[in-house]
């Protein structure tokens, strides 16, 4: 177990169990905050009985009762319900925090109180508070009296993934309902014939139009997905986590000038990557490496924006919003083209603590302390 030590006046303690890709746990008391190793994906019932029982002792031999157990929001981890059963064995108070702040919280360092910062997370999966798969968010966190306000000011544009969880382990499903926003049916197919027959192109394509077991997702991971597919980096297959996307960006060179299409809704700020794909179709017989390269600038330049955007459009009283008050996580912010943009506006993450899943159950605590400093 790694410790930090953190400056705060809370007294409880607390068990966050974080999300299920990369099981871990950490645990705070007394100022400080234990955080485990990465016992790797929860949907191996080997590893997340290794997880459980390591939580258990750890909590045996610490003489900790949790007073707080904190879990993800989404309703079928075996991490939620497993903390929802504990929470009632120890009598403590079940929090749930959403995926992405998790993420963010992660990559902050605990100096309460919160002032104001912006939080880029982009990742494969995490369940929105809408009930949509999130994955490209833009958060505004700031402290008004005494309270924590937290908005999300801007995500990517929500694409259909056709068949739900099918469409991450085939990315051109995707790609089928991506295209299908801007190309007619035959066009469609003809860049999808290389990996379906025309029956099972029609079978999909009819799932889509009568949004059948479809979900929206606004996934960062996702979409690199379908680009790597379509430009033929990757097969139309995941066989690993974020592989299609590692594909992409091992096969990218120089970007091409794109610029960033945003709309807002709602004053809610939306990333078009319905314009990305019109982009990558229209200049599809120019260097594929150098389309590789815009798609992940694209979507880097894109988020920050939308910061950027904020900042202008909205001042807070007499307070100077810094450039490094932007902190990014999410496994798909491991990407050196996508970090690379971000830190060359000085936005920055935890060297300490991972910025994939297996932080998040650092960012649930953390997240805990910094909203209820005065708990």
């Amino acid at each position: 177990m790694n410790k930090y030590r953190v400056n705060t006046k809370i007294n409880k303690k607390i068990l966050a169990l974080g999300a299920e890709s990369a099981g871990n746990f950490s645990v705070f008391d007394n100022g400080v905050i234990f955080h485990s190793e990465d016992f790797g994906d929860m949907q191996d019932e080997k590893k997340f009985i290794k997880l459980k029982k390591s939580i258990l002792l750890f909590l045996k031999n610490e003489n900790i009762i949790p007073d707080i157990i904190v879990t993800d929001i989404h309703p079928h981890y075996k991490t939620t319900i497993w903390g929802e059963r504990m929470s009632k064995k120890f009598k403590a108070e079940h929090l749930q925090v959403q995926h992405h702040l998790a993420h963010i919280f992660s990559q902050l360092e605990n100096k309460p109180p919160i002032n104001y910062f912006f939080g880029i997370a982009m990742d494969g999966t995490g369940y929105g508070i809408d009930k949509k798969i999130w994955g490209g968010e833009v958060f505004e966190v700031k402290s008004e009296k005494s309270e924590v306000r937290i908005n999300r000011i801007g995500h990517l544009e929500n694409q259909v993934l056709i068949g739900g969880e099918l469409a991450i382990r085939e990315p051109a499903r995707l790609l089928i309902s991506i295209l299908n926003n801007f190309l007619n049916k035959k066009d469609v197919f003809d860049y999808l014939k290389i990996y379906y027959t025309k029956n099972e192109f029609e079978l999909l394509y009819n799932q889509l139009k009568q949004n059948f077991n479809c979900v929206e997702t606004s996934s960062t991971g996702r979409i690199l997905d379908a680009v790597s597919v379509l430009l033929g980096f990757s097969k139309n297959e995941r066989n690993f986590k974020h592989g299609p996307a590692y594909l992409l960006e091992e096969n990218s060179t120089k970007p091409y000038s794109l610029k960033p299409q945003i709309e807002k809704n709602n004053d809610i700020c939306i990333l078009k990557t319905t314009s990305l794909f019109e982009f990558l179709i229209k200049n599809f017989h120019r260097d594929k490496k150098r389309l590789a390269a815009t798609a992940q600038q694209y979507i880097a330049s894109g988020l920050y924006g939308i910061v950027a955007e904020s900042i202008n459009a909205k001042p807070v009283g007499n307070q100077k919003i810094y450039k490094s008050d932007i902190f990014f996580a999410g496994g798909i912010t491991d990407n050196k083209i996508i970090s690379s943009y971000l830190r060359s506006k000085q936005a920055t993450a935890n060297k300490k603590i991972p910025r994939g899943d297996a932080g998040i159950s650092f960012g649930q605590i953390n997240y805990y302390l910094l909203t209820n400093p005065r708990d």
